[in-house]
């Protein structure tokens, strides 16, 4: 188990990274009542939240943005195994330091997650969703930058205030677009079943009347809980899975662009270029 907490900005930030052969359970609890976001990376480990003899189950969490109010009453317990490791960033701060927050990111906490600032339990969970590619590849960088001292901090101040404004940024368009919860699942539907077979995924048609809509509704609605279009979101998960399996040394650059879907490899060096700034040869 890795974990870091990095105070910067009237926030607290928690970087926690953990990966086991085995079956390992770790808790965790706030010395105090917190509002806080906290994105799941590429790793998709168990969640449970334990308060007044009630548990909250999360099962998948790769990808998810969880916000929440908790006091000291709260267990957060994550179960990490050997196919769901840990990767989770938790930014965090007391309702007493709302005020004091740079950038007006008070008042977009006021506005966007109101029943935390005001909370009427020892837990109050706020909106929760899939990251969208930038969000997503943001908290990549976090665990993999090698930088040390003042140049870290730096970079951790620019990133998170990034990242802030992409969520708010999400809320956003949600509260435009106001999807209800049946919706949500079948959008949230829709993403699964495309994860699932990343090398033949069904056309889009195929796609909207698996869950049980139209084509025009599907593409709509699921920009506004992605942030990105059907087949922009597709690109980015093949190419970040493709990036992974290289990285890891697992499967060749002509295997890793085989594995998710591409036939040509000029095709996936280009894409894969244009995504990340540099080839696949590169990694």
């Amino acid at each position: 188990m890795n974990r870091e907490i990095i105070d910067i900005n009237d926030y607290t930030i928690l970087l926690e990274e953990a990966s086991t052969d085995n079956n390992l359970i770790d808790s965790c609890f706030f010395d105090e009542p917190v509002i806080a976001i906290a994105f799941y990376g590429s790793g998709d480990v168990g969640l449970n939240v334990k308060f007044d003899g009630k548990t909250k189950e999360f099962h998948h969490t790769k990808g998810m943005v969880l916000s929440f109010y908790a006091d000291n009453m709260v267990e957060f317990e994550h179960h990490v195994s050997k196919l769901k490791s840990l990767q989770c960033l938790v930014i965090a701060t007391a309702i007493k330091k709302i005020d004091k927050l740079p950038n007006g990111e008070g008042q977009f906490l006021e506005q966007f997650l109101y029943q935390l600032i005001h909370p009427k339990d020892h837990y109050v969970e706020g909106p929760v969703f899939n990251m969208s590619p930038e969000m997503f590849q943001l908290v990549e960088q976090f665990f993999s930058n090698t930088y040390e001292g003042e140049i870290k901090m730096m970079f951790y101040k620019s990133h998170i205030t990034a990242l802030l404004s992409h969520y708010f940024g999400q809320l956003a368009k949600q509260q435009s677009t106001k999807l209800d919860t049946s919706q949500i699942k079948k959008i949230n539907l829709a993403q699964e079943i495309l994860l699932s077979d990343l090398e033949n995924p069904p056309s889009l048609t195929e796609l909207a009347n698996r869950i049980g809509t139209n084509t025009n509704k599907l593409k709509i609605e699921f920009k506004a809980q992605f942030g990105v279009p059907v087949f922009k979101y597709l690109q980015n998960e093949r190419l970040k899975k493709a990036y992974s399996l290289i990285k890891n040394e697992q499967k060749t650059i002509q295997e890793a662009a085989w594995a998710v879907g591409y036939d040509s490899l000029g095709s996936f060096s280009n894409a894969f270029e244009k995504k990340f700034g540099y080839r696949p040869s590169q990694v």
